[in-house]
This record gives C-alpha cells, structure tokens and sequence, in this order.
C-alpha cells in the first residue's frame, strides 16, 4: 500500500521520526488505534487501524510529501473508503502545509469520518482551495487545539471555497491558539453550527462585536468564552444580543468588572450562565432572566440577593458568602452548593419549603453547632439530600465546646435545644399548684 493512498484513507500522518517507533498500535477494547510517525518500511501495520473508530496520528513533518502526486480515486479505492468504520481522526504534534491539506481533505467526502481535530499542529503556507468549492464532507465536528496558524483575518477566500461544507459544519473548537479576532464574513459561513468553544485565546472586549456580527452564527446554541481577556460584562451582552439561539455562555476565567450603568438585555433564549473565576465581589446585573443553571463558583462574593423564579440549579462554592441566599427567591431550584463560604448555619426552615431541593452541598464551613445550627444540618442529612462531603467535610466552628467536631457528632434533644419547651409546662404546673394550695 503506497503513502499516497494511505493519505487518501486516513488523512495525514506517515512520517519517519529517527529513534522513535515507527508503528500502529490497535486498542480492540476502545476500537482506538494511535500510529506513531510511520514510514513506508512500517506501513503495513496501520492495516490494523482499518477496524478502528478513532484513528490518531502523533509526529512528524509532512514537507517530503508536498509534490506527491495525488490523484482522484478509482472506484475499488471510493469504496474501500466507504467500507471503513473510521468516525474520528485525530492528527497530533505534526507540521501541516496547508497546500497538501487542502488537496486531500476532498477525499474524506468518501468516508464516514464525522469529527477531524488537530492537537498541538503548525499550519504552514497557504493551500489552494478552490477544489473544495461546493465540495460536501460528512464531518461534523472540527477542532483546534493549541495550533498555530496564519490570522483568521485575511483568509477569506479559502473560508468561501470551504462554505458548502462549514455550512453544515455543527460543531468547532479553536481553543488554547492565541486567537485575538473573528472576522464578520468568518461567522457568515457556519449557518448551522450550534457548538463554538474558544477558550484559552486572547479575545479582548474589541474582538467580540464583529465576530458576533447580524447574521453570524445564527443557529449557536453553546459558547464557551472562557480563559479570555474579556473585562467587559456590558460589552459581552450587547456582542451577544443578535445570538437570538444562545442557550449556554461560559465567560469563566475571565476578569470581569460592572459597568456603571448596563440596560443591555441578554438572549431570552439563555438558560445556562457560568460565570466562575470572574473576580467578582458583587453579582452583575442584569442576568439573563430566563437562567435555569447559573454557575458563580470561585469569586469574591459576600452576599447574593437576586430574584430569579425559573433557576433550578445555583453554584456559589468558594466565595465569601456568611449566609445563605434567600431560598425563595428561587422556588423552582433543586441544587444549591456553597462549599468553602464563611457559613455558620444552614436555615433549616427555608429549606424545607422547597420541594424541587434535592442536591445542597455545604462542605467545608465554620458552622455554628448551637441546637438550630446543628439540628438543620442533620435534618438535611437525613433527608439524603446533602451532598458530597457529609459527614467527614462538616466540622464545628463553634460554640467552643464542640468546636473541631463533626456536626453528625453533636447531641441534639429537645432537653438540651430547646429548653424553654420544657421549662416553660413546669412553670405552668407549680403555679396552678400554688394556686390550689
């Protein structure tokens, strides 16, 4: 078997690394199969890729091949191509003029192939992408990570040779590759992609208007911004307005500030926000007002006083939080965590209205083991609605005599909480003795 035609077959890979193994190796459990830098002299091995689902290729150059002649395929080779059961290649740690990636990818239009995604890659030259013009491909799914690459920008041309198949494209990734921008006419073409993740890249607040520009991504379900250089929260609103689709935005790990005064309204259609990792001592305003699940783990936060009648599921662990949010302000909610806060007490009362509350989390708290403090834990606990980390995680602050123990320790009776219950029918008692007398 020639390298050409394994080119045709798997995408790219057959390269010769000197001191390095040279060879295919097939997990039959996984249906995975890697192939390490192979040569002509190995080539026979990859034959065992041919009953894998997920081939990946790791290192090496692609240079030697540039003049390779690669011509269209008979009909023994389009159909060996269909008769494989290949849905994902991956192609890691390999320098790939793009001049060569363009006159092969045409050829996956044979296979089954529905995800393509390129691991720590160098992108080199230009290709000529005309012969992809109004070529299909049955991938779906393409992903990017810490790649290297020309700008987006500039590349127009070959982004319109590639529409027909970026306009069924539903899924892309460009993640950890120092992208700064998106070109207008870049969001254009991906007319039913509903997955974008680009994380850990270097978009600033400036780099969001065009690439959200009218008529971009207009089917974008699921954004993930997260790990960028945004400040903005004012910014990222008005950028996302015309997203009219957008169900899920991560802006995690992102340095986000107020803005002095924000009445951008955010997509009626969001329902999961995560902002995590933002830096934030006070909660932003507006939130989207649909939200279902919003996620403000690891800020600064010292209170949340918000209102939002359709969230069912509310992350506020690794604050700084002394108290609980008011329950009601969220009727339909079933998962509330606050691990890591400054918390003394759970209130016990409010919890117990909510019948969606299935899942609080509270690990990790200097509680207050007076009776209420101690008895709404326990209450909670036996309820096997208190999550992960009970009852190990769940110690006594104080009062100081039972400071250092753990909460499901701590005696809880009527005798001993709640004393006026008693007392008070045997100072009834004496006095209707005395009376009598």
């Amino acid at each position: 078997m020639s390298v050409a035609v394994l080119l045709l077959l798997l995408g790219l890979g057959l390269l010769e690394v000197e001191g390095r193994r040279n060879r295919c190796f097939f997990n039959r459990t996984q249906e995975y199969c890697t192939c390490y830098n192979l040569s002509e002299e190995t080539v026979g091995s990859i034959i065992q890729c041919l009953a894998a689902t997920v081939v990946e290729f790791r290192g090496g150059e692609l240079e030697k091949y540039i003049a390779f002649p690669i011509r269209d395929l008979d009909d023994a080779a389009i159909d060996t191509l269909g008769s494989l059961t290949i849905q994902k290649v991956i192609i890691s740690g390999v320098l790939v003029p793009e001049i060569l990636l363009a006159r092969v990818l045409r050829f996956f239009s044979y296979t089954h192939v529905k995800e393509l995604a390129f691991d720590s890659c160098v992108f080199q030259g230009t290709g000529d992408w005309h012969a992809m013009a109004g070529q299909s491909l049955p991938i779906l799914s393409l992903s990017f990570y810490n790649v290297t690459s020309a700008p987006l920008t500039g590349n127009e041309q070959a982004f319109s040779s590639l529409s027909t198949w970026l306009g069924t494209l539903q899924e892309l990734a460009v993640t950890s590759s120092h992208v700064t921008s998106l070109p207008c006419a870049f969001g254009k073409l991906f007319k039913t992609l509903h997955t974008l993740d680009l994380a850990q890249n270097s978009l600033g607040d400036g780099s969001l208007p065009p690439a959200f520009c009218q008529d971009a991504f207009p089917e974008l379900q699921v954004l993930s911004l997260q790990h960028n250089s945004l400040t903005s929260y004012h910014n990222v609103c008005e950028s996302v307005q015309l997203l009219q689709e957008l169900q899920d935005l991560n802006l995690s790990q992102n340095k986000l500030v107020a803005d002095p005064s924000s009445s951008c309204q955010w997509p009626t259609s969001l329902r999961i926000f995560n902002l995590s990792d933002t830096g934030l001592d006070k909660v932003l305003t507006p939130l989207p007002p649909n939200l279902e699940v919003l996620d403000m783990n690891h800020n600064h936060l010292h209170a949340v006083d918000i209102s939002l009648s359709s969230l069912k599921k509310l992350f506020l662990s690794q604050n700084m939080l002394q108290a609980v949010p008011s329950i009601r302000n969220y009727p339909m909610l079933d998962t509330l965590h606050l691990d890591n806060n400054s918390i003394t007490e759970l209130p016990w009362d409010e919890v117990t209205l909510l019948e969606h509350l299935q899942d609080v989390s509270a690990a990790n708290n200097p509680f207050n083991c007076s009776c209420s403090g101690a008895r709404g834990l326990k209450a909670l606990a036996a309820t096997g609605h208190l999550g992960q980390g009970w009852p190990q995680d769940y110690t006594c602050q104080s009062p100081p005599g039972y400071q250092g123990w753990r909460v499901e320790a701590v005696p809880v009776s009527v005798l001993r909480c709640h004393r006026t219950a008693v007392i008070a029918p045997l100072c009834v008692a004496l006095a209707l003795l005395c009376l009598a007398g």
